[in-house]
């Protein structure tokens, strides 16, 4: 027996939506920037994937603040619980139709490997594509900060390719995993309507 509960919040869905928008746009942009085929051209691109990022940062700082002040932040505290259970879920008991050895709920809507992925996002590729693509951008104001001596931007534009295409990879997975719920559109139809079917021991734990 299974039975709906609220799930995801109404700016949790708006942020998940437009985060997930916003980083195609800029893989769009981004790659047309490094000349790998021209659509927009590369003034117009370079133009707007630079306020795409300033408008996913603005996101990401407004993220944080409601993560913080909602207690939602607790949901990537990691966990090692039934971690190579899951992993193996994912790999090999996934095709032979086993049930998922997680229950998610309200309180624990992240399985133990979503957690560990989801908070080196936070903690590490999201600062580094931060980082690195506001010292590509203000390249030319690096002497008078005094970054001269110690950045070279080889290596700042590597860093920030190599981030952006970890973020665009964890984008790909991600969509294949969403369609690995109950009924193929299950978790898509719960990020938009805010509401899961779970069963009944999660829902009463919710």
């Amino acid at each position: 027996m299974t039975q709906r509960v609220y799930l995801f919040a109404r700016f949790e869905r708006f942020w998940h939506w437009s985060q997930a928008g916003l980083i195609i746009f800029m893989a769009v942009t981004g790659f047309e920037i490094h000349g790998f085929y021209t659509l927009l051209g590369f003034e117009p691109a370079q133009e707007l994937h630079t306020i795409a990022a300033w408008a996913l940062i603005s996101l990401w700082v407004f993220a944080i603040f409601w993560h913080a002040t909602t207690g939602e932040w607790k949901q990537y505290i990691p966990s090692f619980d039934r971690l190579f259970a899951i992993m193996r879920y994912y790999s090999v008991d996934i095709l032979t139709g086993a049930p998922h050895p997680y229950k998610k709920s309200r309180l624990h809507k992240h399985n133990p490997l979503q957690r560990i992925v989801y908070l080196s996002l936070w903690v590490l590729i999201n600062p580094a594509l931060w980082i690195s693509g506001a010292l590509y951008y203000y390249y030319n104001d690096w002497g008078p900060w005094g970054l001269a001596p110690y950045l070279k931007l080889e290596y700042v534009a590597t860093a920030h390719v190599v981030a952006a295409f970890l973020i665009t990879t964890f984008l790909v997975i991600h969509v294949y995993l969403i369609t690995t719920g109950h009924t193929l559109f299950a978790y898509i139809k719960a990020m938009i309507t805010g509401w899961a079917d779970l069963d009944e021991d999660s829902a009463q734990e919710s």
